[in-house]
């Protein structure tokens, strides 16, 4: 068994990113001033991140067959993710995603493949020793019946669960919002909070969420910030004025920072800052994962900014 502190379950995806200052058409081409391939994919890039920060971690998902299917696993284990629970599908490669990267603003434009949501894992699939191994357990709502099934396990045990509500402006699906009440930490998207609760106050949003299950409620909000809301705290933490390059995998890196302060024991004000400043990092390169910084790479960046956070 891997010694490792925490596992994620859910979507891992291989990211082709091109930066440009204008779509191309039908009527007229483009041209692009940079390329990456990179990994992509809510927790597996927010894995990426925990390791990156100095914590042991593992990945369990899906991949192909082919040669795309190697690159995404190279993706995942050249960050030193643990792969052994991965499930081969002999398939080619479907979790593939076209990136456009707005030269100008750093904002991104996503392309999936139509085959995306096919070959989903199945619960009889999971290795529950292996999950159960960790401290916590990091789901973004991806192969959502397994992903109920190890939240349980988690639970049951003791031990803390975190999921990801991506920014959505679409119905939050029955099995998400069954998600949501088996988690302890809710991080979530512009939209997300909205569309679950039918509030609009960040504040409103984040206390409806606390009556269905979760500990702490974090609404995410790009250049906006962060809203946090606890039992016993709500606060803002604003996000820091950089030169941004490319914002693919923010709030994923935010959520694997956050959970590397959780387990440093810090509270919860510190943990915010802290996932923010690495954020804030990754935003000044190109792609999800190859930008993200290394933990003392963060605490510089915060004490020069006057923010002591460990």
């Amino acid at each position: 068994m891997c010694n490792i502190q925490v596992v994620g379950l859910g979507m891992a995806t291989l990211d082709i990113l091109i930066r440009i200052s204008e779509l191309p058409s039908w009527e007229d081409g483009s041209h692009f001033s940079a390329m990456a391939i990179d990994g992509g994919g809510p927790v597996a890039t927010a894995i990426a991140a925990v390791t990156r920060l100095g914590v042991s971690a593992g990945f369990v998902g899906t991949c192909g067959s082919d040669r795309l299917a190697e690159i995404k696993l190279q993706t995942l284990t050249e960050c030193g993710i643990d792969v052994s629970r991965m499930v081969r599908r002999p398939v080619p490669e479907n979790e593939i995603v076209l990136v456009s990267v707005h030269e100008q603003t750093g904002e991104r434009l996503f392309t999936g493949s139509t085959a995306f949501q096919e070959y989903q894992l199945a619960p009889e699939e999971l290795d529950r020793d292996y999950i159960l191994a960790a401290d916590v357990l990091h789901l973004d709502g991806y192969h959502g019946d397994a992903a109920l099934l190890a939240a349980s396990w988690m639970r049951e045990a003791g031990k803390t669960v975190v999921l990801d509500g991506s920014a959505t402006r679409h119905p939050i699906s029955p099995k998400m919002r069954a998600l949501v009440g088996r988690v302890d930490v809710l991080i979530c998207g512009s939209g997300f909070g909205a569309t679950l609760t039918g509030r609009a106050d960040p504040w409103e949003i984040g206390r409806a969420i606390l009556d269905l299950g979760p500990r702490v409620v974090v609404q995410t909000e790009g250049k906006a910030g962060s809203y946090t809301v606890t039992r016993k705290d709500a606060f803002h933490v604003p996000s820091f004025d950089i030169d941004v390059v490319d914002t693919t995998g923010a709030g994923d890196v935010f959520h694997g920072a956050y959970i590397v302060g959780m387990l440093r024991g810090w509270e919860v004000r510190r943990i915010v800052q802290f996932a923010t400043g690495v954020s804030a990092l990754k935003c000044t390169g190109l792609g999800g994962r190859r930008p993200i910084p290394c933990f003392d790479q963060v605490i510089e960046f915060l004490r020069a900014r006057g923010i002591e956070p460990a």
